[in-house]
């Protein structure tokens, strides 16, 4: 059996990320990032996009803890 991915894991996708906790996409919504559906969220993981987007990424993992009930 699988296990699931962790969503703290620094090397997961976002793709992956919003397909596991689909919750998920609310916070990046509420932050105006055009990651949701970006062709290149496959290749992108939460830090590219905080770096991209200037977010703090510790504030932003919390938001993502929250949303997914993780």
């Amino acid at each position: 059996m699988m296990r699931q991915p962790d969503i703290d894991d620094p090397e997961l996708a976002l793709d992956t990320i919003m397909t596991i906790w689909p919750q998920t996409i609310a916070v990046f919504l509420h932050h105006k990032m055009l990651c949701v559906g970006c062709m290149v969220n496959p290749f992108h993981t939460v830090i590219d996009a905080c770096r991209e987007y200037h977010l703090d990424e510790q504030l932003f993992r919390i938001e993502l803890h929250k949303a997914a009930g993780v």
